[in-house]
């Protein structure tokens, strides 16, 4: 039996924009949290405890925050710049 991924994905892909996973909502009330990691520079050979641990860290911080009642975007996996990597 073989992985049939792509039906799988589109499947998902399917669901996720019926329900409009990604769609940011406006005229929210609640406070404002942007938690920041910056893009891991690769320096050095191989990863080491430095490179996973901000990200556990702020993942920790930024679904207490939800929990807590804010309005929080974690946009992990954008650069320094801001730009998608």
């Amino acid at each position: 039996m073989t992985y049939d991924y792509i039906r799988i994905e589109k499947k998902w892909q399917k669901k996720w924009l019926e329900d409009k996973v990604y769609a940011a909502k406006t005229g929210d009330s609640r406070p404002k949290f942007f938690p920041l990691v910056e893009f891991p520079y690769p320096s050095g050979e191989g990863l080491h405890v430095g490179h996973p641990r901000p990200y556990t860290a702020m993942d920790i911080v930024a679904r207490k925050r939800r929990m807590e009642g804010y309005n929080v975007l974690f946009p992990i996996g954008f650069d320094a710049f801001g730009l998608p990597t």
